[in-house]
């Protein structure tokens, strides 16, 4: 190759007059780039170099390219430079030039893939580094040695291909790279199959990388997936090579009919039952499962008139799940058989072989049961008069019983009926009233009432039915219109003054037993007619004028208001018309009469009960005044007088005591305050000494106060009975004492009241304190007075109290 270079550049040199040198020996070519042929006629130009090649990855380094001269001084009189890409650019350091002589060395290895030809610019100046030269271009081209494998631009290749394709279908494409020149033999490219793990199914374009199919006999039921081994190689196929894989995946079609595992099917379903499962329909199919190729359509060809059935497909499992959608009736029918056509989803290939069990029969035996009653009809509607009495026939809601095989009764009852209005036969399912149903009833929706009737039968495990009763309650014409509240106002005296009165009418009726009202002035009265004239205004308010100029002052009127129901109801209703004088804008003039007559609308009766019962309703609240005051007085005078301060009023309420421990006589006094709960000894009770003989029989008992107003003539009368009672001590004795014995352990009132005795207490200051600390004062303060000796005096004898019952309890001042 060398001896080629130098022959290429001996005639480059021949052609350019550049000196080679001595023949044999290593030296870089020598060029002259700043010569210039002479031309006296045209302007100088400086010679284009061309282009100088060198291989990459050349080993030996450096290695000298080409030598430049100048032919304006002599050896050694020349600076020389280069500069550019490879020099003082990036990649920096390939290049070099001696200066003095101009030889250019490869200084380092060159790797055409990265960088294939370098520009330079060449320069000549002279010792002083003047510029002796123009600077020149410098080409220098890597020339490419292959020194890189081919790559496939994936590691696996995927297509799909239908299963049973025709020769050549198109698969997929391999595609490969190298980073060679492509202008060279080191980038063509040939592509191979190693490997197809089996028969040669597939081929490969060597030049393309098209993978194809070859023959027939795809078939995804027998091979899914293939894997095929690809192989590309340089140099035309025979340099350097990569391997890479191809997986092919066949897509299924519907080349295989789905089966039944099994030619009959034996079933069983329970009657009067809708909506359940009976049983699974195995089958078969070797497509792709979940794909439209696999899934099963099951279709019910025979058996089947009433659609009584119906057969879905399970997405999992693919089989026929056959399910009831309307109730069998073991009565009808005790035995179904069903013809089963089963399919795919997608229609089957036409070269696909028939299936042998495309076809099935499925016995279905039906389970009696206990069915429940029928309501012949259900809901039952009917209608009922308003306001019908008891016992009027509402409807017979009668039910049948589905089990012919079966004797049972059947019995009805309520199960709704919220105004118990209705009664209902037992045995037969006759309904009928029990009572008047009223028509404000809140259960009265739109003027239908429903109620819920049962029927049950006699079984050991009874089934019920329920039947839906809807009563339209019809409307009557039971009511006659009334005259609605008059508005206030008055008649004018002439009839072409004023508005007139308008007069309106309701009825209790619904329509069309009510509006439109007819107006009419009594019959009865014919002069009414001559001296007044109604005129309807709509359908339910007519207006009232005189004929003629009438007097003013009160006027009585008849009419008869009639509405439009069938039959008609009429009312004849009195009218209390006022009319008065008007002016010219048709209102009363002040001070007319009529102003002093009444209100119109109230008749003579109405105003009469009115007055009455405001007289009546006085007259109660005077009475219920007197009793109140009667009874204030009462209490406020009281059963003992004395003065304003008495301290019976202001002091504290005091149990009683009896005679003492030995006192076996004392009285209780619980029993007056219970009179009801006294239980009277047997025999005569023990009579008093001073009981007076004329009233020895016992009172009878008496009732006890109804309210607390009657408490004092109660306790009143109770202490006259007490004082004239034989049996029982005085209400009104004021101390009684007794002999209570000796070795009591009680000791006086003045040890229970002070630890000294009553003398060597100074009780004067309370009389300070005012009248009531002043009496206190009196009963304790001095032994001489006439309150301090008594209560002194019985405290020295011995002798207690006798408990008298307080007349009334006091309060704390």
């Amino acid at each position: 190759m060398d001896a080629a270079l130098l022959l290429v550049l001996g005639l480059l040199a021949q052609s350019l007059c550049l000196s080679l040198g001595v023949p044999g020996q290593r030296r870089p070519t020598t060029l002259y780039p700043w010569r210039r042929a002479p031309a006296p006629s045209r302007v100088r130009r400086a010679w284009v170099i061309p282009p100088i090649s060198v291989s990459e990855n050349h080993k030996r380094l450096p290695y000298p390219l080409v030598q430049i001269k100048s032919d304006k001084q002599q050896l050694g009189s020349v600076i020389y430079s280069i500069q550019g890409p490879g020099v003082d650019e990036e990649p920096r350091g390939v290049f070099s030039i001696d200066k003095f002589t101009g030889k250019v060395f490869l200084n380092a290895t060159l790797d055409r893939e990265k960088t294939d030809r370098f520009r330079l610019r060449a320069f000549a100046l002279d010792l002083g580094g003047s510029t002796l030269e123009d600077p020149t271009d410098l080409e220098i081209v890597v020339v490419d040695q292959n020194d890189n494998r081919p790559a496939f631009l994936q590691e696996a290749f995927t297509g799909r291909v239908l299963e049973g394709a025709a020769p050549g279908t198109y698969v997929t494409r391999a595609e490969a790279t190298d980073a060679d020149d492509p202008e060279t033999d080191n980038a063509a490219l040939r592509f191979s199959i190693l490997q197809q793990g089996g028969p040669e199914l597939f081929s490969i374009d060597e030049l393309t990388g098209e993978i194809r199919t070859v023959q027939v006999g795809l078939d995804r039921e027998v091979v899914a997936v293939y894997n095929l081994t690809l192989q590309v190689a340089d140099m035309s196929g025979d340099g350097l090579t990569a391997t890479a894989s191809a997986i092919i995946t066949l897509d299924d079609i519907n080349d295989n009919a789905p089966e039944f595992t099994r030619d009959e099917f034996f079933l069983e379903a329970t009657e009067a039952i809708s909506g359940v499962d009976v049983g699974r329909l195995e089958v078969e199919d070797r497509d792709l499962p979940g794909s439209p190729n696999w899934v099963a359509r099951f279709t019910i060809l025979e058996g089947d008139p009433d659609g009584q059935f119906t057969i879905r497909t399970d997405p999992k499992t693919n089989e026929g799940v056959l399910s009831i959608v309307k109730a069998l009736d073991y009565e009808s029918c005790e035995h179904y058989e069903l013809k089963v056509l089963v399919q795919n989803e997608a229609p089957l290939q036409a070269a696909a072989p028939r299936a042998e069990r495309s076809q099935a029969k499925v016995h279905v035996h039906v389970q009696d049961t206990n069915e429940p009653p029928v309501f012949q009809e259900n809901p039952l509607r009917t209608s009922l008069a308003e306001g019908a009495p008891p016992g009027t026939l509402v409807a017979i809601f009668s039910a049948w019983d589905p089990d012919t095989e079966q004797l049972q009764r059947l019995s009805y009852s309520k199960d709704y009926d919220p105004e118990d209005w209705l009664q209902v036969d037992a045995a037969t399912g006759r309904i009928q009233t029990q009572r008047v149903l009223s028509p404000v009833s809140p259960f009265l929706k739109g003027g239908w009432y429903r109620a819920i009737v049962l029927a049950q039968d006699d079984a050991p495990q009874p089934r019920t039915a329920t039947g839906t009763l809807s009563i339209e309650i019809l409307e009557v014409n039971d009511h006659a219109p009334v005259l609605a509240l008059p508005p206030p106002g008055s008649l004018c005296s002439e009839p072409h003054q004023g508005p007139g009165l308008l007069l309106g009418a309701t009825d209790e009726d619904l329509p069309p037993h009510g509006a439109p009202f007819h107006f009419q002035l009594s019959p009865r009265l014919p002069e009414l007619g001559r001296n007044w004239s109604l005129s309807q205004v709509n359908v339910s308010h007519a207006r009232l004028r005189p004929r003629n100029q009438v007097p003013e002052g009160l006027h009585r009127l008849s009419l008869l208001l009639r509405d439009s129901g069938q039959p008609p109801q009429q009312r004849e209703q009195p009218l209390n018309v006022t009319v008065c004088r008007c002016g010219q804008d048709g209102v009363c003039l002040p001070g007319a009469a009529a102003l002093l007559a009444g209100g119109t609308g109230l008749s003579l009766g109405a105003l009469v009960i009115v007055l009455a019962s405001a007289l009546l309703l006085l007259v109660l609240v005077l009475l219920v005044a007197l009793r109140t005051r009667f009874r204030q007085q009462s209490r406020g005078k009281g059963l003992l007088h004395g003065p304003q301060d008495d301290l019976r009023d202001n002091v504290l309420n005091y149990d009683e005591q009896g005679g003492g421990e030995e006192d076996q006589d004392a009285y209780d006094i619980s029993q007056l305050r219970h009179p009801t709960a006294l239980s009277l000894p047997l025999g005569p009770p023990p009579l008093r000494r001073d009981a007076p003989q004329s009233r020895l029989h016992p009172q009878p008992p008496r009732a006890l106060p109804t309210s607390p107003l009657d408490i004092a003539d109660f306790i009143s009368d109770g202490l006259e009975a007490a004082d004239s009672d034989p049996s029982v001590p005085p209400y009104d004795t004021a101390l009684i004492y007794d002999y209570e014995g000796d070795g009591s352990v009680a000791g006086t009132l003045s040890s229970i009241l002070s630890s000294q005795g009553d003398e060597d207490q100074d009780y004067d200051y309370l009389r300070d304190w005012g009248p009531r600390f002043a009496r206190l004062a009196d009963m304790y303060g001095n032994p001489g007075s006439e309150q301090g000796a008594r209560w002194d005096h019985g405290a020295r004898e011995g002798l207690s109290p006798r408990a008298p019952l307080p007349r009334h309890r006091g309060r704390t001042a």
